[in-house]
C-alpha cells in the first residue's frame, strides 16, 4: 500500500492508520491521499504548527510576526512570562543570546518551512525557557534548480499636521524597500542540495528629522540667537538597514546517513527614532549587529526503530553603539553633550551628540545531540544532552564624561578607558551551561503518556564577596570580605503529559512541568564589581543595583488542562485552561553593611502566577476559503514587571515592600481572527484581525509635579484593534511563474494599540494639565502599504 501527501513535522510523531483489503480481494497496488486531521488527539500539550504554505499566505514579514499571531502571545511575552523566557531555535538548536535570553537572528518569512510554536508545558528535550519555545524550520535545497525572487517598495499613508499626530503626510513610495534572492538546486556532487538564500531590507521611520542644526552649532540662548549651520534636509527620523542570509548544504548520499551545514546570518545597521532630535539628526548615535549562527548537524538512523542526532553550533552576535568610531574624536569635543534649549523649542536637541558607547560580544560554542527508540510497540524512549560554553564581553569601552572645568568654567569631556570600579571597561566572562535529559512515551490501549526529567547544569565561573555587609572592605574593623567563586547551580525538573481520546474525534490532556532558566547574564553581571562600594556611606549617593553572579536559576510550575474536539471533518475546536505559578525571579534586594548603609543589588526575590485559558477554532481549508479564530484570556501579576523596578521605587521614596499588582503586559483579552481566500496558481486574498483589551498603566491624580500616584498599574488603557491585509495574483507565462502582491498594515490606521497613555488621563491623546511637546512616535505606526512582485524560475 502506498500513502501519499503526509505531512510530517519536525519532532513531532505523526500517525497513520492503515486498513489493508482482505485476503480475496486482488489489488496490485492500494494508493491512499493522507489528509491531515483537523485536529491531532495524541499531543500532551498546547503546540501551533505552521506550514510554509499558511505563512506564506499571512501578511507578515518575519518569524516575530508569526509568533505574535498564536494563542496565548502577547507582544513576546508567552502567557504572561517576561520577555526572554522562550528559546527560540533554528532546526531545533537554540540561537539565544546569552547576554538578554532573547533571540540573536531575524528571520525572514521566505526561510521558513514550518514555525513550532508551543505556549504551554513543554517535553524535557527544551531548557532554558521557562514560558515557551519557537523552533523554525529552515527550508532546504532542492533536486531540482530553482531560482525565486522578491521586491517590494512602499511608504506610509495617512492623515497628517491635521490629525493628533502632528507630522506631515507625504506618501514616500521608497521609505519602506525589500529585495530578495533564492537560489537552490544539486551541487553536482553525489546526494548533495544546496540553498542560498540573501536579502537587504530598508525601513524607514514615518516621523522626519529636518536638519536645521549640526552638533557643532553654537548658541546664545538668553539672547535668542540661534545659529544654524544645517542644510535643512529632511531625513529619517530612524531607520533600519538589514542585509541577512542563509546556505544550507544538505548531503543524503548515504541512505541511512543525513549530514548537513547551515549558516544563517543577519548585518543590520539602525538609528532609533527619537523625537528630541528632530532637528539635529546629525548628532545620533548609530546601532550596528553582526550575527551568525552556523554549525553542522547529523542524523543516523541505526535500524527501522531507532536513530540518533549530533548538532555543533556557533552563535555569534557583535553589537555596538557610537556616534563617532574613534572615541578620542575631535568632534566628540567640538561638539558636547545633547543641549535642549526651551527658548528655541521644548525638548529639542539643537547642538551636541550622544555620548554613550556601548559594546557587547557573545561568541557561543553548543553541541546537542539525542537518541530515539522505539524500544517495543508500547515504549517511545528519547535521551540526550547538551553543553555550552560561552564567551561574553559588555560594556563601555571608554567613558565620555562631560564636566565642567573647575579652572576655565568651560564643559569638557573626559575620556576614562578601563579604570574601574568607577569607570569599567568592557567585561568579559566564560559561563557554561550544560543539560541531559530522559524521557519516556507510553502507549497503553487509548492512553498515551509521556514522562520525563531533565537535569540542567549552570556555572558562571565568577566571584562575589564573602561578606556582603562589607563588599569592598572599606568599613575599619569589619571582618574582611575575599572574593569567593560562585557555586555550581543544578537543578531538576520533572515533566508529565497524559492525553486520552476520548474518540477518535476527541481527546483530554493534562500536563505538568517544572521548568527553570538562569537569568540574562547581562543582568546578573553587570554592575558586579563591589569595589565601587568603596565610600558607601549612610544616607550617600546611589552606585546603582550591583549584579549578582552568584544567581540561582528562575522557576516556573506550570499546569495545563485542555480538551480538543473535530466538530466537523473541516472544523476543529481546541480550549485549554492553564496556570503557572512563577518564583525565584530576578529581582532586588537591600542589603545593609557594617555601617549602616544600604545597597540594592540582584537576588532571587520576585514573583508572580498567571491563570487563563484559550479557545481556538481551527476551518481547515474547503474550497476557497480558510479561516482561524484563536481567543485568550488571562490574569496575569506578581510583585514587579521589570527586575529593577524594586530599586527604583525605593529611589523614588515609594514603598518597596513586596506586592500584588498586574504586571505591566497583563492583557486580558486577546482575539485573533485570521481569513484566507485562495485559488492556487490564480489568486490569495488574507486579512489577519487582532482585537485586545487595554494593558495596564499607573494613573496620576493632580498635575504640574503636584499630584501623586495611585496604586501601581491600577489603570486600564483603551481597548484597540488593528487589521492587516494581503492580496496575491498569479502571472506568468513561457516557464516563468510571478506573483503580484500587495500587503497593508494597519489598514484602518489606528492611532493606539497598548501604547503610550498619559498617566492622567489613560489617554493617548490629552493629559490633564499642559503638556510641552506633541511626541508622534508615541502613537502607533501609521498604515503602511508595500506593493511588490514575487518570480520563480524553475527548470529540472
Amino acid at each position: 500500500m502506498i500513502v501519499s501527501a503526509v505531512e510530517v513535522s519536525a519532532d513531532r510523531t505523526t500517525w497513520i492508520d492503515v486498513e489493508l483489503p482482505s485476503p480475496e480481494d486482488v489489488f496490485d497496488v492500494v494508493e491512499v491521499v493522507a489528509e491531515e486531521p483537523v485536529v491531532d488527539v495524541n499531543l500532551t500539550s498546547s503546540r501551533a504548527v505552521l506550514s510554509s504554505r499558511e505563512i506564506e499566505e499571512l501578511p507578515v514579514e518575519q518569524l516575530d510576526d508569526v509568533v505574535n499571531l498564536q494563542a496565548g502571545v502577547v507582544d513576546g511575552h508567552f502567557r504572561g512570562g517576561r520577555v526572554g523566557e522562550v528559546q527560540w531555535q533554528v532546526d531545533g538548536v537554540s540561537v539565544n543570546n546569552v547576554y538578554d535570553n532573547k533571540s540573536s537572528l531575524r528571520i525572514d518569512r521566505s526561510l521558513l518551512e514550518e514555525v513550532q510554536v508551543i505556549s504551554g508545558t513543554f517535553d524535557v528535550e527544551y531548557g532554558q525557557a521557562m514560558s515557551g519555545v519557537v523552533n523554525a524550520v529552515l527550508k532546504s535545497g532542492t533536486a531540482d534548480f530553482r531560482r525565486e525572487g522578491e521586491a517590494y517598495t512602499g511608504g506610509y499613508l495617512f492623515p497628517g499636521r491635521g490629525d493628533s499626530r502632528l507630522t506631515d503626510d507625504d506618501f514616500r513610495p521608497t521609505a519602506l524597500q525589500n529585495y530578495r534572492l533564492t537560489l537552490s538546486g544539486p551541487t553536482g556532487l553525489p546526494g548533495t542540495v544546496f540553498l542560498l538564500n540573501g536579502r537587504h531590507n530598508i525601513s524607514d521611520n514615518f516621523v522626519t528629522a529636518e536638519r536645521v542644526f549640526l552638533p557643532t552649532d553654537a548658541h546664545a540662548p538668553d539672547s535668542l540667537i540661534f545659529r544654524a549651520t544645517g542644510d535643512g534636509a529632511e531625513v529619517p527620523l530612524g531607520y533600519t538597514d538589514t542585509w541577512s542570509g542563509a546556505m544550507k548544504l544538505t548531503n543524503a548520499s548515504i541512505p541511512t546517513l543525513r549530514l548537513n551545514y547551515q549558516a544563517v546570518w543577519n548585518e543590520i545597521e539602525e538609528i532609533p527614532a527619537e523625537y528630541q532630535w528632530r532637528y539635529n539628526p546629525v548628532g545620533r548615535s548609530t546601532r550596528r549587529t553582526r550575527s551568525i549562527s552556523h554549525g553542522f548537524d547529523m542524523t543516523h538512523t541505526l535500524s527501522t526503530s531507532t536513530f540518533y542526532n549530533v548538532n555543533l553550533r556557533q552563535n555569534y552576535f557583535h553589537y555596538e553603539d557610537y556616534v563617532f568610531e574613534d572615541p578620542y574624536d575631535p568632534d566628540y569635543d567640538a561638539s558636547g553633550p545633547p543641549q535642549p534649549y526651551d527658548n528655541y523649542e521644548p525638548g529639542a536637541y539643537i547642538q551636541g551628540v550622544d555620548l554613550d558607547r556601548f559594546e557587547q560580544n557573545t561568541n557561543a560554542f553548543l553541541v546537542k545531540g539525542s537518541v530515539h527508540s522505539q524500544i517495543s510497540s508500547d515504549h517511545l524512549a528519547k535521551i540526550g544532552a547538551e553543553f555550552q560554553v560561552a564567551d561574553l564581553e559588555f560594556g563601555t569601552p571608554t567613558h565620555l564624561v562631560a564636566t565642567i572645568d573647575t579652572v576655565t568654567g568651560v564643559e569638557t569631556i573626559y575620556r576614562y578607558d578601563d579604570q574601574p570600579p568607577d569607570y569599567p571597561g568592557v567585561q568579559e566572562y566564560h559561563p557554561v551551561v550544560g543539560a541531559a535529559y530522559m524521557q519516556d512515551q507510553i502507549e497503553w490501549n487509548d492512553l498515551m503518556l509521556r514522562a520525563g526529567f531533565r537535569v540542567d547544569y549552570f556555572d558562571a565561573r565568577s566571584t562575589v564577596p564573602s561578606d556582603l555587609q562589607n563588599p569592598a572592605n572599606s568599613i575599619e574593623g569589619a571582618p574582611e570580605s575575599v572574593p569567593v567563586g560562585t557555586s555550581v547551580k543544578v537543578n531538576l525538573s520533572p515533566r508529565l503529559g497524559v492525553v486520552y481520546p476520548v474518540t477518535d474525534r476527541a481527546a483530554v490532556h493534562f500536563s505538568y512541568g517544572h521548568f527553570y532558566q538562569y537569568p540574562p547574564l547581562g543582568d546578573i553581571f553587570r554592575n558586579a564589581n563591589y569595589e565601587v562600594l568603596d565610600d558607601l556611606q549612610a544616607g550617600g549617593i546611589s552606585y546603582g543595583v550591583l549584579g549578582n553572579p552568584d544567581i540561582k536559576a528562575e522557576k516556573t510550575v506550570q499546569y495545563e488542562f485542555g480538551y480538543k474536539h473535530a466538530l466537523t471533518d473541516d472544523i476543529g475546536m481546541d480550549l485549554t485552561v492553564f496556570y503557572k505559578d512563577i518564583r525565584d525571579l530576578l529581582g532586588v534586594e537591600f542589603i545593609q553593611t557594617y555601617n549602616v548603609a544600604e545597597y540594592p543589588r540582584m537576588t532571587n526575590v520576585d514573583y508572580g502566577s498567571v491563570v487563563g485559558f484559550t479557545l481556538a477554532l481551527d476551518r481547515r481549508r474547503v474550497g476557497l476559503l480558510a479561516m482561524g479564530l484563536d481567543y485568550t484570556w488571562q490574569l496575569t501579576q506578581g510583585n514587579s514587571s521589570d527586575p529593577r523596578e524594586t530599586a527604583t521605587r525605593a529611589e523614588a521614596g515609594e514603598d518597596a515592600r513586596p506586592r500584588q499588582v498586574p504586571f505591566d503586559w497583563d492583557q486580558r483579552h486577546t482575539l485573533n481572527l485570521t481569513l484566507s481566500l485562495s485559488e492556487p496558481e490564480n489568486y490569495t486574498v488574507s486579512t489577519v484581525l487582532r482585537a485586545v483589551s487595554g494593558q495596564p498603566y499607573s494613573p496620576e491624580l493632580g498635575v504640574g509635579g503636584f499630584g501623586y500616584g495611585l496604586e501601581k498599574n491600577s489603570g486600564r488603557k483603551p481597548s484597540s484593534f488593528l487589521v492587516d491585509v494581503r492580496a496575491e495574483k498569479g502571472i506568468g507565462g513561457f516557464g516563468l511563474k510571478a506573483n503580484l502582491f500587495a500587503r497593508v498594515f494597519n489598514l484602518f490606521d489606528e492611532r493606539f494599540f497598548n501604547g503610550f497613555v498619559f498617566s492622567t488621563t489613560g489617554s493617548p491623546y490629552y493629559s490633564r494639565g499642559l503638556v510641552l511637546v506633541e511626541d508622534p512616535l508615541r502613537y502607533y505606526p501609521p498604515r503602511r502599504i508595500e506593493v511588490g512582485i514575487q518570480l520563480g524560475n524553475f527548470g529540472s
